[in-house]
């Protein structure tokens, strides 16, 4: 069977159709969010009732406060249980990559740094620290070889050697 391609009328058509059923089911999942956020609250707090002296008032938001610094700790709570298990999960990850031994390096930016800069970089502001690169290296003196210079001159005698060797070889054959 051969594919035929849409029209362009068509995919558009077949597009906005698309986008309408997808507001449609967009609308009713925050109406049922809603919904729900209704519900939990009529099932967890009582409704208020403000008919009474000031002193009641004053309990009551005191109350209020204790319930609420119950829910941070606890909000803190899991906040740092998640954030230590994403943490586990990025490790065990990193090992699970060095175990495959498919780790590919990232891509490094080049940066053009003096090295005055790059000190100045890792030490900071406070650590004023000029040096020289140059005046710590050994000082090497280089040395003639005389040795190269008389097997260059002697190429002669050196052809002579080894025909030498040559004719040596071919009498211990016979």
């Amino acid at each position: 069977m051969s594919e035929k391609k849409m029209s362009s009328s068509r995919k558009h058509h077949l597009k906005s159709l698309m986008l309408q059923i997808a507001q449609e089911l967009i609308a009713e999942e925050e109406a049922q969010s809603l919904e729900d956020r209704k519900q939990y609250m009529s099932e967890n707090i009582a409704p208020l009732q403000l008919t009474g002296s000031i002193a009641e008032l004053q309990d009551l938001c005191k109350k209020m406060h204790q319930r609420i610094d119950v829910i941070d700790e606890e909000r803190y709570d899991l906040g740092s249980k998640v954030g230590k298990s994403d943490k586990e999960i990025e490790d065990l990850q990193i090992k699970v990559q060095d175990l495959k031994g498919k780790f590919k390096k990232p891509v490094l930016k080049k940066v053009r740094m003096s090295a005055e800069a790059m000190l100045q970089a890792l030490l900071g502001s406070k650590h004023k620290v000029s040096m020289d690169l140059r005046s710590n290296l050994k000082q090497v003196k280089k040395e003639v070889k005389e040795e190269d210079k008389e097997s260059v001159g002697d190429w002669r005698k050196n052809i002579e050697d080894k025909s030498d060797r040559k004719k040596m070889f071919e009498t211990n054959k016979e």
